[in-house]
């Protein structure tokens, strides 16, 4: 429960402790295939009622895969969460599927494969970087799936999947809105108290993991349709769940303190200070089950080479690693960090993935609420000792985006 009585609305939001990463192996996308037929009714309520129901309230509804749950969510007038109360739990068990309703969601998926991943080279370079940094571990295949493993889903894919994870033990309900603890304990209780556990689901997640990495690796994707070059390199780190103490609140400094904004370590170097980029930028992705990724992108001007980029990149790490960071800086972005924690108080739904999505990757409550003062806590000495040991070139892979050329020559010639 998260109280939030500034408006009378209330966002409802489940999460199960399943995704892409918990899949068959050779049955890539089939989480997010299933997020998407659990919108296709159950014996009580036919398909497209609870949705209907939504939009006739004025609210709103989505839902969203990842590499480690499924959530789905409905945004309301506060007196609407029962309804919708009573409509999620109906679709925890009661889903029913039909060949005449899932092939063509199938290939619904495979558009929006072709939209979000083939028709767009950064998404394609995107996943193979992916693919090449976890050589072991299942978070090299996309949460999308692969096309030709898609193509061959089906309706007992589904139901397996979904008897399999979707269980009341194996979900986590997050309420953000106007609403009391009292009022909505005896709905929870009424809903999906009757609806029995699955005795199958493990008390934990075991996956395959990944071995040290030995050597860098690089990826070059070339494309016809590239407009802008780029350079992105991921490196293989701890997440917030398989960190040690302190380690991660000095990888979201560190990522701050490097890429993010005008002021930023990267974007000074390649766009401010030698004009080699149009633009800079890292990132920390803590939100994780098992370990993650520290990312490092830029798109050089024309003219300059990704070799040029690379070195003034390999630069800025090595001077955070050989010489103190300064103080004014260090304390200008944990207050961003700070700043961005406070101000997604603002809105529910935020507070609510946070929520959801630290308690689906092992986190706890007190995890979340403390978060702003292990941010405080980072020292200098911390976030140097970050990037040495982490933003190693052996723990990498790089990436580059290139225009294909004689393609495109060949294509301009035929039109």
């Amino acid at each position: 429960m998260i109280p939030d009585h500034r408006t009378p609305v209330v966002t409802e939001m489940i999460w199960y402790r399943v995704g892409s990463a918990d899949e068959t192996p050779g049955k890539s996308g089939l989480a997010h295939f299933l997020e998407h037929l659990m919108f296709k009714g159950t014996s009580r309520h036919p398909v497209g009622e609870f949705s209907q129901t939504v939009h006739r309230v004025g609210g709103n509804e989505n839902a969203s895969t990842s590499v480690d749950y499924t959530n789905y969510y409905q945004r309301v007038p506060r007196e609407r969460l029962p309804t919708m109360m009573e409509f999620e739990a109906d679709r925890m068990t009661g889903l029913v599927l039909k060949d005449e309703n899932v092939l063509p969601e199938r290939d619904v998926v495979l558009e929006e494969r072709n939209m979000r991943v083939a028709n767009s080279p950064a998404a394609r370079l995107s996943e193979q970087i992916q693919g090449a940094l976890y050589l072991n571990h299942p978070y090299g295949r996309p949460v999308i799936g692969w096309h030709q493993e898609i193509e061959k889903l089906n309706r007992e894919d589904a139901l397996a999947f979904y008897r399999r994870f979707y269980a009341p033990n194996n979900a986590i309900l997050v309420i953000a809105g106007d609403v009391e603890v009292g009022d909505v304990r005896p709905l929870v209780e009424r809903n999906f108290g009757p609806i029995p556990a699955q005795p199958a689901i493990p008390a934990q997640r075991i996956r395959p993991q990944e071995p040290e990495p030995a050597a860098p690796r690089t990826v070059t994707l070339s494309d016809p349709r590239v407009e802008q070059p780029g350079v992105r390199r991921y490196y293989l780190v701890p997440s917030a769940t398989t960190a040690a103490a302190g380690e991660s609140a000095a990888l979201d400094v560190l990522a701050q303190l490097m890429g993010s904004g005008s002021n930023s370590y990267l974007y000074r170097a390649l766009v401010v200070d030698k004009p080699l980029a149009v633009s800079a930028g890292a990132s920390y992705s803590s939100i994780s089950l098992d370990p993650s990724q520290f990312s490092i992108s830029a798109s050089p001007k024309p003219g300059v080479s990704f070799a040029e980029v690379e070195q003034v990149i390999d630069g800025v790490i090595a001077d955070i690693v050989q010489n103190p960071i300064r103080a004014e800086d260090l304390e200008r972005v944990k207050t961003q960090l700070i700043a961005e924690a406070i101000y997604a108080q603002d809105n529910q739904a935020v507070l609510a993935r946070w929520y959801g999505g630290a308690l689906t990757t092992g986190l706890s409550i007190e995890d979340i609420r403390s978060w702003p003062d292990r941010i405080r806590a980072v020292t200098a000495e911390q976030v140097r000792a970050a990037a040495q040991k982490w933003l190693e070139k052996k723990r990498s892979v790089t990436g580059y985006l290139i225009k294909d050329t004689a393609t495109a020559k060949r294509e301009e010639k035929r039109s």
